[in-house]
């Protein structure tokens, strides 16, 4: 009989993230640490770095277990298997938790944040692999996996097994952008929509209405962190890592709180149009 874990935990707790994230070293070429690093935030969640000698955007995907299927949120900044194993990597984490989880048929759904290159390159190490479904990461995919393209106020879901992700369409730093919140950790996922590093605009009116939308949720709904998929700044307030850094030594938390999520908001409310960097406290906005 298949033992089913129970991910209706109520109001999720928050928990901290004790990691030292590894983040590049002086010389790439001689760069040790692993192609991608992987942190167990729970039983049933692990958070995955691209080293930043592999490719200096270093995103972090995410990789979440329900009862019937796995998650993988974004693939990554490079194609090639060789120098970034992430289908080797995710199949490990898959069996070991197989092992610990036993039980027939389990699947792995590959969703994205957005459609940009540094987070849909590893797509293709997914081809072919049983049990498996990847959804295109652009707007006429992903949304209608949604159901975002019929309405892009809807909240979508994603049911693993038990573990079902609320799904927001939140244009403006890529026309496909989605958030994802899981109410077992009380993760909401955001992709590059908010990260503590550049926020690049691609559509402010639209960035706007993301941000307020994102806001009022978290004002409903229990968030312990709120995840995106870079870090960009030093932990000098406002300051920045210049773009293609391969180390850097100081990094703040990946992890944001609502209330950071708040200064976002309230610095994209009285912004203007001015094309330019916006440096705040703990983000930069880029027009």
């Amino acid at each position: 009989m298949v033992q089913l874990v129970d991910f209706v935990v109520g109001v999720p707790q928050v928990r901290g993230i004790d990691v030292r994230w590894m983040s590049g070293s002086p010389s790439a070429k001689h760069n040790t640490d692993p192609d991608i690093q992987v942190y167990a935030y729970d039983a049933h969640t692990y958070i995955l770095r691209q080293n930043k000698a592999v490719h200096y955007e270093a995103p972090f995907l995410y990789l979440l277990f329900g009862n019937e299927r796995a998650m993988l949120l974004d693939t990554g900044a490079t194609e090639a298997e060789r120098y970034f194993p992430l289908r080797g990597t995710v199949d490990g984490l898959i069996e070991q938790w197989l092992a610990e989880h036993p039980r027939p048929g389990y699947q792995l759904l590959v969703l994205h944040t957005h459609s940009h290159g540094d987070h849909v390159a590893g797509d293709g190490q997914f081809a072919g692999r049983p049990d498996t479904t990847v959804v295109p990461a652009d707007r006429s995919g992903a949304w209608a996996y949604f159901g975002f393209d019929a309405d892009p106020q809807r909240a979508g879901r994603v049911d693993l097994g038990g573990r079902v992700l609320e799904c927001l369409a939140t244009p403006g730093h890529d026309a496909a952008a989605v958030t994802y919140y899981d109410p077992y950790t009380g993760f909401l996922l955001t992709g590059d929509t908010v990260y503590p590093g550049r926020l690049y605009v691609e559509d402010l009116a639209a960035y706007r209405v993301s941000i307020e939308r994102m806001i009022a949720f978290a004002d409903s709904h229990p968030v312990t962190h709120v995840m995106g998929c870079h870090i960009e700044m030093s932990t000098e307030p406002g300051v920045d890592y210049p773009v293609r850094t391969t180390y850097q030594p100081d990094e703040p938390p990946l992890q944001m709180t609502v209330e950071q999520l708040r200064q976002v908001g309230a610095a994209f409310g009285s912004i203007d149009a001015t094309a330019g960097r916006h440096p705040y406290q703990s983000f930069i906005i880029c027009i």
